[in-house]
Parts: structure tokens; sequence; C-alpha cells
């Protein structure tokens, strides 16, 4: 279930497979196919067809040089399934030059722990399993954390998958953080891979993790790019353009004593780091911080800010996070419209819950002040800050994204209109719960 991204049927004809493949058609016009392409072998090649194409007429490529990311692009699909190679070479020949970094010899990092946390989503879980294991990673372990289960289906699917690399380890008390500290507590791996159960992972996202801690001996955190799985209805088209998370294409690496002209609110740079879908750690550097605070995350009151919370960690610990654009994973997005409001809640909820922490640190209180006003300022819909920078105008793909190729722009239906309407107040309104949140959920804890 891995996305291929190059699969050549003759030498002048190339088969690109989606990033996670569904035999259904998409019912919305505006629905895109999605899916990687390597940028040398695409040109090379007289036709490009896309499997699974039935019913689009847009494609999202993600585009490649081997192992580094030049950006993506938005193209046509004819009616036969292809893509038009003139359009599909221009857009491709529009993006940045890309260059591999020195070999600083990734393989001396050795084992990798992969944990999943999951809740009863046996289905997604099989799927994203069988994408870890099928990583390029010589070294791997996979710690399968099933947070609170209320049936043995999480159970039974690592056992019908029988691979003696997976470990099933059981969180009886809910919460994402929770399951992760599972997860650490018997990992064994010299780095620890966090990631959820609705992802596909790139069959090389391992080996990049490695060499992003392989290149500085003071990384003790490393995230990557997360692009949409799908883009099959207007919400995840709407939430695809909001998050900053399949936009962060520069290699960058952070560090408290260097603070970056570009991001004013450093270290409190919501977006700009990378989301908990993605993200790992040393295990030593994991094991020193604590581990994720309980108290935050997905299944506490407080709903998530987990991640954010381990980021900021991490840099006060005189650490640095790297951001590793080809360390891919693709995450499906909610696809109701429905389903945009409780994420509002659960984004204000677990920002206002953070911010709360922070505040009560005597070592952060004074930073979080003197950037409270400009933070407010800039809290996007969704909570996706990018630190202050602009996330593009609404409506074109990829909007203002650095390493993407535009095409157009797309138009949302009424019923995503209607349910849209004033989701920055919900979440605002929502992070000012937060604060309540989070000492209810640490007294719990206690």
């Amino acid at each position: 279930m891995t996305p291929s991204r190059t699969s050549p049927i003759a030498s002048s004809v190339l088969t690109l497979r989606p990033a996670l493949p569904r035999a259904d058609e998409p019912t919305w016009a505006g629905a895109a196919w999605v899916g990687a392409v390597d940028r040398p072998t695409a040109l090379a090649a007289t036709t490009v067809a896309l499997a699974g194409a039935d019913g689009f007429r847009r494609a999202r490529l993600l585009v490649r040089d081997g192992l580094e990311i030049a950006g993506s692009v938005d193209v046509s699909v004819t009616p036969d399934g292809d893509l038009d190679p003139a359009e599909l070479g221009r857009a491709l020949r529009a993006l940045p030059a890309t260059s591999l970094p020195a070999d600083t010899g990734a393989a001396l990092v050795g084992r990798v722990s992969v944990v999943i946390g999951t809740r009863d989503r046996p289905e997604d879980l099989r799927t994203c399993l069988r994408s870890v294991l099928a990583s390029t990673w010589p070294d791997l372990e996979v710690v399968v954390a099933d947070s609170a289960p209320t049936t043995s289906a999480t159970r039974d699917v690592v056992a019908s998958i029988a691979d003696p690399r997976v470990t099933y380890v059981l969180e009886a008390r809910p919460g994402v953080a929770r399951a992760r500290n599972a997860g650490l507590a018997v990992a064994t791996g010299e780095v620890v891979a966090f990631t959820d159960d609705d992802v596909v992972v790139d069959p090389d996202w391992v080996t990049a993790v490695a060499g992003a801690f392989a290149r500085d001996a003071d990384v003790a955190c490393v995230t990557g790019l997360v692009p949409s799985a799908e883009l099959r209805t207007p919400t995840q088209r709407w939430f695809d353009e909001r998050v900053t998370w399949a936009r962060n294409t520069r290699r960058r690496v952070f560090r408290a004593a260097e603070p970056p002209v570009d991001l004013p609110l450093f270290p409190f740079s919501v977006g700009a780091f990378g989301t908990g879908a993605n993200v790992s750690l040393r295990h030593s550097a994991a094991v020193a911080l604590g581990g994720f605070d309980d108290a935050l995350g997905v299944g506490t009151p407080t709903k998530g800010g987990e991640d954010l919370d381990v980021f900021v960690r991490v840099l006060s610990s005189g650490a640095a996070l790297a951001v590793e654009p080809s360390a891919v994973v693709w995450h499906r997005h909610r696809s109701e419209p429905a389903a945009l409001r409780a994420q509002a809640v659960g984004y204000g909820t677990g920002l206002g819950a953070w911010v709360t922490k922070l505040v009560l640190h005597p070592r952060t209180a004074l930073a979080v002040v003197r950037r409270a006003v400009p933070a407010l300022r800039r809290l996007g819909s969704l909570g996706q800050d990018d630190g202050g920078r602009s996330a593009g105008a609404p409506g074109a793909v990829g909007a203002d994204a650095p390493g993407t190729a535009r095409s157009g722009a797309w138009v949302a239906d009424e019923e995503l209109r209607a349910a849209t309407v004033g989701l920055r107040r919900i979440e605002l309104t929502a992070a000012l719960g937060g604060p309540w949140r989070y000492l209810v959920s640490r007294r719990a804890r206690r």
C-alpha cells in the first residue's frame, strides 16, 4: 500500500501509483489524484500514466529528484488517465533545482524504532503498518501502541501481519501522548520515530530521518513533510491549503541560540516545525525530556498540543530541531465538512492548553507574554500559523508556497462555504477554554 514514485512499463512509458489507493471514484468534480514522481524519470518518459485515475480531472504530484524534494505540481489529467507531457514538463522544469547534502553516514545511526499510536481504527492501522514495514531502512523495529482500546481489533491486526519486527503494547489509559510514551518505554532503537495510524509513510521515510540525525550531532528532533494523501472532497482541499505541513520543503536546522529572523514568534512558531504525525527523537533525548506530556494531546481534555510542547522543550534543552523535507509521511485529512469544526475546536483547545503550560513555567512565561499579541494576530484558521510568514491566498493550489507550481484556482461549493464560516472564531473561543482544560487534565493525571 506504499506509494510508488516510479513504475516504468517500458523505456518511454511511466505509470504512477496513488499515495493512498482506493477502488471507488471521487464524486466531487474538483478532486485531484495524489501521488509522487521522480522528475528525471518523468522528463525522460513520452507517456506518464496514472493508476486508479478514473473520475479525476486534476493530479497533485509531489516531485522528487531521487530522495530530494523539489516541490509539488498540479496538472490536468486526460480522459485516458494520462498526464499531458508538455504541461507536465513545463511544471516540472519550473521547480527549483535540488542537490543532495553530503553523505554523513546515516547507516551509523543503527536501529530505528517506529512507534504508531492507534485507537480502534484497525483498517487504517493495517494500511499504515504495511507501509512502515515496506521501509528501505535495514534495521527497523515497529511498536504498535494501542491506546485504551474497546475491542481486540488492533491486537488482531498485529497478529494477522505476523512480522517479527512488530511489537504490540497496550496502554490502558487514553491519550496519544500516553500511547507514545508506552511505545518509547519498550523501543530499543537509537532513534524513535513517531507517527499516527491515519498515514502512509514513504519507503525512504526512515532513511531520510536517519540522515538528518547523522548530519548534525546536536539534533535531538527531526520532523518531515506531511503532504495530503487524498484530495477527494472540498473539505480535504480546503484543509490542504491551510496547513503548513506539506509546505515545509526547505531543509532547516533550528537552535534556540540562533533565532531565525524570518520567524518572529520563535521558538513558539506553530506550524514552522512540523506536526506530531511525523516527528522523530533521539532515544536518549526523549528519555531525558521525560517523553511527551500526557496532560496534552488527543484523548485528553486538552485535545492537542503535545507535539508543539515537545518541539519547544527540545529547543529549550539546548538541542537542535531539524526539518527534513525528504522524510515524507502522507496524511489522510478529514473528508467531511462537519469534521472541520471538531478539528478547529481541537486545535484551539490544544493551543490554549499548551500556552497555559508555557505561562505557568517561569522559564517560558515572559517570552510567551512578549509574543502573545502578534501570535493571536497571526493565528490562522485551524491553528496553522507559520510563525509570521504568509500562508498564501486561499483558492490557489499551493499559493505562495516555495517549490510549488500553480495552475489555477478552484472554487469551494456552498456546503463547504457554510461549514467553514466562523472557524477562526470557533478556534479562538476554544483556545480561551484551553487553560481550564489543561488544569483539569493535569489534575486527572495526578
